[in-house]
Formats: C-alpha cells, sequence, structure tokens
C-alpha cells in the first residue's frame, strides 16, 4: 500500500467506525502520546534501561503503525498529500545528503 492509499484507507476507517477526526490539537497530543510509547520500547528493549515485566509483550510494530495512523488523521485533516510531500522529500535528501553522508567518518 502506497502513502496514498494508506490516507485514504484512514479517512474510510473513520468515516466508517469513527464519528470523525479528532481535532488537530487533540490528534497532536495523540501523536505525542504514541511517540512516547514507541520511545519507551526502544529505551528498554535497545537502550541501557532494563525491560520491565510489564512491557515485555509490547509490539514495537504495533506502536509504530499506531504513530502512522495518527500522521495519516493529520495529513487528511490539514489537506496534505502526504505521498506527494514524502516523495519530494526523499529526493531532497537525497541529492542534499549523498554525499555528505558518504563522507561522514563517524559512519565508517
Amino acid at each position: 500500500m502506497n502513502i496514498k492509499d494508506a490516507q485514504l484507507a484512514v479517512d474510510e476507517w473513520i468515516k466508517a467506525h469513527g464519528v470523525r477526526y479528532f481535532n488537530e490539537l487533540t490528534n497532536m497530543a495523540q501523536l505525542t502520546e504514541e511517540v512516547g510509547e514507541v520511545a519507551r520500547i526502544i529505551a528498554r528493549r535497545y537502550g541501557e534501561q532494563s525491560e520491565k515485566e510489564s512491557d515485555k509483550d509490547k509490539d514495537l510494530g504495533e506502536e509504530l503503525a499506531d504513530v502512522l495512523f495518527v500522521v495519516l488523521c493529520l495529513a487528511n485533516q490539514t489537506g496534505i498529500n502526504l505521498q506527494e510531500s514524502f516523495d519530494k522529500k526523499l529526493d531532497l535528501k537525497a541529492t542534499r545528503d549523498h554525499d555528505r553522508h558518504h563522507s561522514n567518518k563517524k559512519l565508517k
């Protein structure tokens, strides 16, 4: 599924299962909460903090999908074509950062 189709799928889900989109500020708070859940898993599973027993069953993929869902909601409700924006960003990064990363001694 491409990003355009994902935006459409989220919009269809909202229409079928939700009452409406939460407002942008609520979705921003929701996004922050979901990113926090991802950060907690990463910090405890891959970082130096010990993982609590209650966190061991947390699914990182599911939490990342939660982040993506809210990002797609925000894009939909603000009229952003995220596919177009992502494609432009990827092109920019490919031209701007190609030599920079290959020249970075820290990455060798």
